[in-house]
Protein backbone atom coordinates (compact mmCIF):
# COMPACT_ATOMS: atom_id res chain seq x y z
CA UNK A 1 0.00 0.00 0.00
CA UNK A 2 2.89 2.45 0.96
CA UNK A 3 4.99 2.31 -1.80
CA UNK A 4 1.91 3.62 -3.90
CA UNK A 5 1.70 7.12 -2.46
CA UNK A 6 2.75 10.11 -4.30
CA UNK A 7 4.90 12.59 -2.65
CA UNK A 8 1.58 14.75 -2.13
CA UNK A 9 -0.94 11.83 -0.79
CA UNK A 10 2.19 11.01 2.03
CA UNK A 11 2.91 14.63 3.09
CA UNK A 12 -1.26 15.60 2.80
CA UNK A 13 -2.05 11.82 4.68
CA UNK A 14 0.53 13.02 7.52
CA UNK A 15 -0.65 16.44 8.24
CA UNK A 16 -4.04 16.59 7.21
CA UNK A 17 -5.85 13.19 7.30
CA UNK A 18 -7.69 14.14 10.62
CA UNK A 19 -10.45 16.20 8.35
CA UNK A 20 -9.65 16.19 4.44
CA UNK A 21 -7.52 14.10 2.72
CA UNK A 22 -6.02 10.34 3.45
CA UNK A 23 -3.92 7.72 2.73
CA UNK A 24 -4.84 5.56 -0.44
CA UNK A 25 -6.67 1.73 1.10
CA UNK A 26 -4.74 -1.29 0.00
CA UNK A 27 -7.76 -1.87 -2.62
CA UNK A 28 -10.39 1.32 -3.86
CA UNK A 29 -12.90 -1.58 -5.04
CA UNK A 30 -15.23 -1.62 -2.87
CA UNK A 31 -17.42 -5.04 -1.81
CA UNK A 32 -20.97 -4.96 -3.88
CA UNK A 33 -23.97 -2.87 -1.65
CA UNK A 34 -21.15 -1.89 0.91
CA UNK A 35 -21.57 2.17 -0.79
CA UNK A 36 -24.66 2.24 -3.28
CA UNK A 37 -26.02 5.62 -5.17
CA UNK A 38 -28.51 5.47 -2.26
CA UNK A 39 -25.97 6.67 0.25
CA UNK A 40 -24.08 9.01 -1.92
CA UNK A 41 -27.90 10.39 -2.58
CA UNK A 42 -28.64 10.73 0.81
CA UNK A 43 -25.44 12.94 1.91
CA UNK A 44 -26.04 15.47 -0.91
CA UNK A 45 -29.84 15.14 0.48
CA UNK A 46 -28.80 16.59 4.05
CA UNK A 47 -26.54 19.01 2.57
CA UNK A 48 -29.09 20.73 0.79
CA UNK A 49 -31.92 20.34 3.20
CA UNK A 50 -29.58 21.57 5.80
CA UNK A 51 -28.81 25.35 3.61
CA UNK A 52 -32.48 25.18 2.78
CA UNK A 53 -33.70 24.90 6.83
CA UNK A 54 -30.79 26.74 8.60
CA UNK A 55 -32.66 29.18 11.02
CA UNK A 56 -36.34 27.70 10.53
CA UNK A 57 -35.77 25.46 13.69
CA UNK A 58 -37.14 25.59 17.38
CA UNK A 59 -33.70 28.40 18.30
CA UNK A 60 -34.43 30.32 15.01
CA UNK A 61 -31.40 32.15 13.44
CA UNK A 62 -28.49 31.50 15.22
CA UNK A 63 -25.78 33.41 13.48
CA UNK A 64 -22.97 35.10 14.95
CA UNK A 65 -19.90 37.58 14.27
CA UNK A 66 -17.25 34.47 14.62
CA UNK A 67 -16.45 32.89 17.88
CA UNK A 68 -16.01 35.90 19.67
CA UNK A 69 -19.31 37.03 18.26
CA UNK A 70 -20.50 34.36 20.95
CA UNK A 71 -20.07 37.19 23.49
CA UNK A 72 -23.36 38.51 22.89
CA UNK A 73 -25.33 35.26 24.13
CA UNK A 74 -25.46 35.58 28.54
CA UNK A 75 -23.36 32.84 28.70
CA UNK A 76 -20.26 34.55 27.60
CA UNK A 77 -18.39 37.92 27.40
CA UNK A 78 -14.94 39.23 25.84
CA UNK A 79 -12.17 39.34 28.61
CA UNK A 80 -9.64 42.12 28.07
CA UNK A 81 -7.58 40.79 24.98
CA UNK A 82 -10.85 40.27 23.41
CA UNK A 83 -10.93 36.84 23.93
CA UNK A 84 -13.67 34.89 24.37
CA UNK A 85 -15.11 33.35 27.97
CA UNK A 86 -17.48 31.57 29.70
CA UNK A 87 -18.96 33.59 33.02
CA UNK A 88 -21.82 30.65 33.71
CA UNK A 89 -20.25 29.78 37.04
CA UNK A 90 -23.14 27.51 37.57
CA UNK A 91 -21.90 25.06 34.77
CA UNK A 92 -19.85 21.50 36.01
CA UNK A 93 -16.50 20.71 35.76
CA UNK A 94 -16.87 20.29 32.05
CA UNK A 95 -15.08 17.31 29.78
CA UNK A 96 -14.45 17.66 26.64
CA UNK A 97 -14.18 13.81 25.17
CA UNK A 98 -12.95 15.22 21.44
CA UNK A 99 -9.38 17.36 21.40
CA UNK A 100 -6.36 17.10 19.52
CA UNK A 101 -2.56 18.63 19.52
CA UNK A 102 -0.28 20.45 16.82
CA UNK A 103 1.09 17.20 14.63
CA UNK A 104 4.70 17.45 14.01
CA UNK A 105 4.90 13.77 12.04
CA UNK A 106 6.66 12.34 8.69
CA UNK A 107 9.73 14.81 8.42
CA UNK A 108 8.91 16.17 11.95
CA UNK A 109 9.39 19.95 11.57
CA UNK A 110 9.98 21.82 14.87
CA UNK A 111 7.08 21.90 16.88
CA UNK A 112 7.15 23.29 21.02
CA UNK A 113 4.23 21.66 22.63
CA UNK A 114 4.93 23.44 25.98
CA UNK A 115 5.39 26.88 24.16
CA UNK A 116 2.20 29.98 24.72
CA UNK A 117 1.21 31.86 21.92
CA UNK A 118 -0.38 35.04 21.68
CA UNK A 119 -3.69 33.28 20.57
CA UNK A 120 -4.85 29.78 19.19
CA UNK A 121 -5.24 30.00 15.70
CA UNK A 122 -8.02 27.22 15.01
CA UNK A 123 -7.74 25.23 11.90
CA UNK A 124 -11.13 26.43 10.82
CA UNK A 125 -11.27 29.62 12.31
CA UNK A 126 -13.74 32.13 12.37
CA UNK A 127 -11.80 35.22 14.13
CA UNK A 128 -8.62 34.62 11.61
CA UNK A 129 -10.12 37.46 9.16
CA UNK A 130 -11.20 41.24 9.66
CA UNK A 131 -14.06 41.07 9.67
CA UNK A 132 -14.66 37.75 10.67
CA UNK A 133 -16.45 35.32 9.07
CA UNK A 134 -20.21 34.37 10.57
CA UNK A 135 -20.69 31.12 12.39
CA UNK A 136 -23.73 29.44 11.89
CA UNK A 137 -24.51 27.10 15.07
CA UNK A 138 -27.73 25.87 12.82
CA UNK A 139 -25.50 24.02 10.74
CA UNK A 140 -23.23 20.88 10.27
CA UNK A 141 -19.91 22.78 11.62
CA UNK A 142 -17.29 22.71 8.58
CA UNK A 143 -20.32 23.96 6.82
CA UNK A 144 -19.67 27.69 8.11
CA UNK A 145 -16.11 27.46 5.73
CA UNK A 146 -15.88 28.07 1.73
CA UNK A 147 -14.47 26.28 -0.39
CA UNK A 148 -11.37 28.30 -0.16
CA UNK A 149 -11.32 28.38 3.39
CA UNK A 150 -11.26 24.79 3.26
CA UNK A 151 -8.34 24.69 0.49
CA UNK A 152 -6.01 26.89 2.73
CA UNK A 153 -6.60 25.00 5.60
CA UNK A 154 -5.11 21.88 3.51
CA UNK A 155 -2.60 24.03 2.69
CA UNK A 156 -1.52 24.91 6.11
CA UNK A 157 -0.94 21.18 7.34
CA UNK A 158 0.69 19.85 4.12
CA UNK A 159 3.21 22.71 4.49
CA UNK A 160 3.32 21.32 8.29
CA UNK A 161 4.69 17.87 6.98
CA UNK A 162 7.44 19.67 5.71
CA UNK A 163 8.74 22.75 7.62
CA UNK A 164 6.02 23.76 10.17
CA UNK A 165 3.71 26.75 10.26
CA UNK A 166 2.53 29.47 12.62
CA UNK A 167 -0.71 28.28 12.40
CA UNK A 168 -0.33 24.18 13.98
CA UNK A 169 2.87 25.95 16.54
CA UNK A 170 -0.05 27.57 18.01
CA UNK A 171 -1.84 24.17 18.90
CA UNK A 172 0.15 23.47 22.65
CA UNK A 173 -0.76 22.89 25.84
CA UNK A 174 -0.53 25.73 27.28
CA UNK A 175 -2.67 27.34 24.31
CA UNK A 176 -5.14 24.37 25.27
CA UNK A 177 -5.04 24.83 28.58
CA UNK A 178 -5.54 28.74 28.30
CA UNK A 179 -8.74 27.96 25.90
CA UNK A 180 -10.49 25.26 28.48
CA UNK A 181 -9.57 28.02 31.40
CA UNK A 182 -11.70 30.57 29.80
CA UNK A 183 -14.22 28.07 28.81
CA UNK A 184 -14.71 26.19 31.86
CA UNK A 185 -13.66 23.02 30.77
CA UNK A 186 -12.12 20.92 33.25
CA UNK A 187 -10.41 18.04 31.66
CA UNK A 188 -9.36 16.79 28.07
CA UNK A 189 -9.30 13.62 26.54
CA UNK A 190 -6.34 14.31 23.72
CA UNK A 191 -6.87 11.67 20.59
CA UNK A 192 -3.98 11.14 18.30
CA UNK A 193 -4.27 9.05 15.26
CA UNK A 194 -1.85 6.26 14.09
CA UNK A 195 -1.67 7.47 10.00
CA UNK A 196 0.16 4.54 8.63
CA UNK A 197 3.15 6.50 7.65
CA UNK A 198 6.54 4.33 6.96
CA UNK A 199 8.38 6.46 9.48
CA UNK A 200 7.41 9.24 11.57
CA UNK A 201 4.04 8.08 12.65
CA UNK A 202 4.19 8.49 16.75
CA UNK A 203 1.26 11.11 17.73
CA UNK A 204 0.68 8.71 20.63
CA UNK A 205 4.09 8.61 22.15
CA UNK A 206 5.31 12.43 21.51
CA UNK A 207 1.70 14.05 23.31
CA UNK A 208 1.38 11.56 26.30
CA UNK A 209 5.71 12.58 26.86
CA UNK A 210 4.67 16.22 26.13
CA UNK A 211 1.52 15.67 28.73
CA UNK A 212 4.02 14.34 30.93
CA UNK A 213 6.59 17.31 30.95
CA UNK A 214 3.77 19.31 31.27
CA UNK A 215 2.92 17.99 34.37
CA UNK A 216 -1.01 18.61 33.49
CA UNK A 217 -2.27 14.98 33.26
CA UNK A 218 -4.67 15.85 35.69
CA UNK A 219 -6.34 17.95 32.89
CA UNK A 220 -5.00 16.52 30.14
CA UNK A 221 -5.83 12.58 29.67
CA UNK A 222 -4.10 11.16 26.13
CA UNK A 223 -5.98 8.23 24.36
CA UNK A 224 -4.01 6.07 21.38
CA UNK A 225 -4.37 5.02 18.16
CA UNK A 226 -3.41 2.07 16.52
CA UNK A 227 -3.41 1.44 12.80
CA UNK A 228 -5.75 -1.34 11.02
CA UNK A 229 -3.25 -2.57 8.69
CA UNK A 230 -0.69 -2.82 11.20
CA UNK A 231 0.43 -6.48 11.57
CA UNK A 232 1.16 -5.83 15.62
CA UNK A 233 -1.92 -3.69 15.89
CA UNK A 234 -3.09 -6.15 19.16
CA UNK A 235 -0.06 -6.40 20.56
CA UNK A 236 0.26 -2.39 20.30
CA UNK A 237 -2.90 -2.19 22.14
CA UNK A 238 -1.60 -4.55 24.81
CA UNK A 239 1.22 -1.88 25.32
CA UNK A 240 -0.94 1.14 25.32
CA UNK A 241 -3.34 -0.02 27.77
CA UNK A 242 -0.52 -1.46 30.22
CA UNK A 243 0.29 1.89 30.20
CA UNK A 244 -2.59 3.29 31.20
CA UNK A 245 -4.38 4.25 28.15
CA UNK A 246 -8.12 3.58 28.27
CA UNK A 247 -9.57 5.22 25.16
CA UNK A 248 -8.26 4.03 21.22
CA UNK A 249 -9.06 6.31 18.04
CA UNK A 250 -9.93 4.56 14.68
CA UNK A 251 -10.96 7.07 12.31
CA UNK A 252 -12.36 4.73 9.33
CA UNK A 253 -12.04 7.94 6.40
CA UNK A 254 -8.75 7.99 7.33
CA UNK A 255 -7.65 5.06 7.95
CA UNK A 256 -9.62 3.97 5.17
CA UNK A 257 -11.65 0.52 6.23
CA UNK A 258 -14.76 -0.42 7.07
CA UNK A 259 -15.90 -1.35 10.77
CA UNK A 260 -17.16 -3.85 10.77
CA UNK A 261 -14.33 -5.39 8.88
CA UNK A 262 -13.65 -9.45 9.96
CA UNK A 263 -9.83 -8.28 10.82
CA UNK A 264 -10.74 -5.51 12.84
CA UNK A 265 -12.45 -8.42 14.90
CA UNK A 266 -9.57 -9.34 17.22
CA UNK A 267 -8.66 -5.97 18.04
CA UNK A 268 -12.26 -5.25 19.30
CA UNK A 269 -12.03 -8.31 21.36
CA UNK A 270 -9.08 -7.35 22.87
CA UNK A 271 -10.23 -3.90 23.70
CA UNK A 272 -13.81 -5.68 25.22
CA UNK A 273 -11.24 -7.73 27.35
CA UNK A 274 -8.95 -4.77 28.74
CA UNK A 275 -11.79 -2.79 29.72
CA UNK A 276 -10.81 -0.07 26.81
CA UNK A 277 -13.24 2.54 25.21
CA UNK A 278 -13.27 2.40 21.14
CA UNK A 279 -13.79 6.43 19.81
CA UNK A 280 -14.46 6.23 16.71
CA UNK A 281 -14.79 9.20 14.13
CA UNK A 282 -17.95 8.32 12.94
CA UNK A 283 -19.91 9.14 9.68
CA UNK A 284 -19.19 11.73 6.68
CA UNK A 285 -18.20 15.15 7.16
CA UNK A 286 -18.67 16.12 3.42
CA UNK A 287 -15.60 17.57 3.23
CA UNK A 288 -12.91 14.27 3.13
CA UNK A 289 -12.40 12.66 -0.38
CA UNK A 290 -15.60 10.82 -1.91
CA UNK A 291 -13.22 7.54 -1.78
CA UNK A 292 -13.34 7.56 1.97
CA UNK A 293 -16.52 8.57 2.47
CA UNK A 294 -17.72 5.10 1.55
CA UNK A 295 -16.21 3.56 4.76
CA UNK A 296 -18.12 5.58 7.08
CA UNK A 297 -22.03 5.08 6.72
CA UNK A 298 -24.02 4.26 10.05
CA UNK A 299 -24.44 0.66 9.11
CA UNK A 300 -21.24 -0.29 8.92
CA UNK A 301 -20.44 0.24 13.15
CA UNK A 302 -23.49 -2.06 13.26
CA UNK A 303 -21.77 -5.10 14.18
CA UNK A 304 -19.54 -3.64 16.09
CA UNK A 305 -21.87 -2.74 18.41
CA UNK A 306 -23.96 -5.93 18.29
CA UNK A 307 -21.20 -8.31 18.24
CA UNK A 308 -19.23 -6.57 21.69
CA UNK A 309 -21.80 -5.55 24.16
CA UNK A 310 -19.44 -5.35 26.41
CA UNK A 311 -17.02 -3.02 24.09
CA UNK A 312 -18.12 0.57 24.87
CA UNK A 313 -17.89 2.71 21.72
CA UNK A 314 -17.61 6.33 21.30
CA UNK A 315 -19.38 7.62 17.93
CA UNK A 316 -17.64 11.29 17.15
CA UNK A 317 -19.39 14.11 15.86
CA UNK A 318 -22.81 11.64 16.63
CA UNK A 319 -22.51 10.69 12.59
CA UNK A 320 -21.36 14.14 11.25
CA UNK A 321 -24.00 14.46 8.41
CA UNK A 322 -24.77 10.84 9.11
CA UNK A 323 -26.57 11.79 12.31
CA UNK A 324 -29.97 10.50 12.07
CA UNK A 325 -28.73 6.96 11.12
CA UNK A 326 -26.42 6.82 14.06
CA UNK A 327 -28.61 8.40 16.47
CA UNK A 328 -30.68 5.16 15.47
CA UNK A 329 -27.89 3.27 16.32
CA UNK A 330 -27.40 4.42 19.63
CA UNK A 331 -30.81 4.56 20.88
CA UNK A 332 -30.87 0.45 20.02
CA UNK A 333 -27.29 0.08 21.53
CA UNK A 334 -26.60 0.56 25.13
CA UNK A 335 -22.60 0.42 24.54
CA UNK A 336 -23.32 3.24 21.67
CA UNK A 337 -22.09 6.60 22.87
CA UNK A 338 -22.34 10.11 21.21
CA UNK A 339 -20.08 12.94 20.98
CA UNK A 340 -21.82 15.67 20.03
CA UNK A 341 -19.18 17.98 18.30
CA UNK A 342 -19.86 19.78 15.29
CA UNK A 343 -23.88 18.82 14.76
CA UNK A 344 -26.52 21.82 14.03
CA UNK A 345 -28.17 22.92 17.00
CA UNK A 346 -31.66 21.86 15.47
CA UNK A 347 -29.79 18.41 15.21
CA UNK A 348 -28.42 18.32 18.41
CA UNK A 349 -32.10 19.61 19.77
CA UNK A 350 -33.07 16.55 18.09
CA UNK A 351 -30.44 14.44 19.71
CA UNK A 352 -31.38 15.54 23.08
CA UNK A 353 -35.13 15.39 22.88
CA UNK A 354 -34.82 11.63 21.27
CA UNK A 355 -31.88 10.52 24.15
CA UNK A 356 -32.66 12.38 27.15
CA UNK A 357 -29.12 13.35 27.35
CA UNK A 358 -28.07 9.97 28.23
CA UNK A 359 -24.88 8.70 26.24
CA UNK A 360 -23.96 12.30 24.85
CA UNK A 361 -20.73 13.53 25.38
CA UNK A 362 -19.56 16.89 24.88
CA UNK A 363 -16.58 17.27 22.24
CA UNK A 364 -15.01 19.95 20.57
CA UNK A 365 -12.14 18.84 18.23
CA UNK A 366 -9.78 21.55 19.15
CA UNK A 367 -7.79 23.08 17.70
CA UNK A 368 -10.13 22.61 13.91
CA UNK A 369 -12.40 25.06 16.30
CA UNK A 370 -12.71 26.97 19.43
CA UNK A 371 -14.41 25.36 22.27
CA UNK A 372 -17.10 27.85 22.90
CA UNK A 373 -18.65 26.71 19.57
CA UNK A 374 -20.19 23.36 20.94
CA UNK A 375 -20.36 24.78 24.79
CA UNK A 376 -22.26 27.29 23.18
CA UNK A 377 -24.78 25.08 21.03
CA UNK A 378 -25.42 22.75 24.47
CA UNK A 379 -26.20 25.57 26.19
CA UNK A 380 -29.26 27.14 23.89
CA UNK A 381 -30.60 23.80 23.58
CA UNK A 382 -30.32 23.19 27.68
CA UNK A 383 -31.41 26.69 28.54
CA UNK A 384 -34.69 25.63 30.94
CA UNK A 385 -34.98 24.83 33.92
CA UNK A 386 -36.48 21.31 33.23
CA UNK A 387 -33.19 20.63 31.63
CA UNK A 388 -30.46 21.19 33.84
CA UNK A 389 -29.79 17.65 34.70
CA UNK A 390 -29.59 17.38 30.91
CA UNK A 391 -26.45 19.73 30.47
CA UNK A 392 -24.91 18.26 33.08
CA UNK A 393 -24.84 14.86 32.08
CA UNK A 394 -23.41 16.46 28.68
CA UNK A 395 -20.94 18.53 30.06
CA UNK A 396 -19.71 16.20 32.61
CA UNK A 397 -21.21 13.42 34.21
CA UNK A 398 -21.72 11.07 31.68
CA UNK A 399 -17.82 11.26 30.51
CA UNK A 400 -17.52 11.02 34.21
CA UNK A 401 -19.58 7.32 34.37
CA UNK A 402 -17.46 6.28 30.63
CA UNK A 403 -14.00 7.41 31.54
CA UNK A 404 -13.59 8.11 35.90
CA UNK A 405 -9.77 7.87 34.98
CA UNK A 406 -10.16 11.55 34.02
CA UNK A 407 -10.69 12.77 37.36
CA UNK A 408 -7.10 11.64 37.92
Amino acid sequence: MKAGLSRRQLLGAATGGIAAVSLPGCSDDPAPGRYTQADIDQLATQQRDEAANKGKGPYGEQRYAGYRGLASLPWFELGDAGELICIDDSLPGIVDVHAHLGMSILFKPELDLQAATPRVRHLLDCDGTTPPSELDLDIYINGNFSEDALSKNERVLTTQGLWGNDVVRSHTIPNLIAEMDAMRVQHSLVLPIKLGLPFGDDLTEQWRAAIATAEISDRLMTGCSVHPEDPDRVEQLKRYAATGARVVKLHPTVQRFYPDDPSMLPLYEEAQRLGMVIFFHGGRAGIEPESSQRYAVPRHYAGVLQNFPRLQVILGHAGARDSAGMLELALAHQNAWLGIHGQGITSLETIIAKTGGERLLFGTDWPWYHLGATLAKVLLCTDSSDRVAVRNAILRDNAMTLLPQLAG
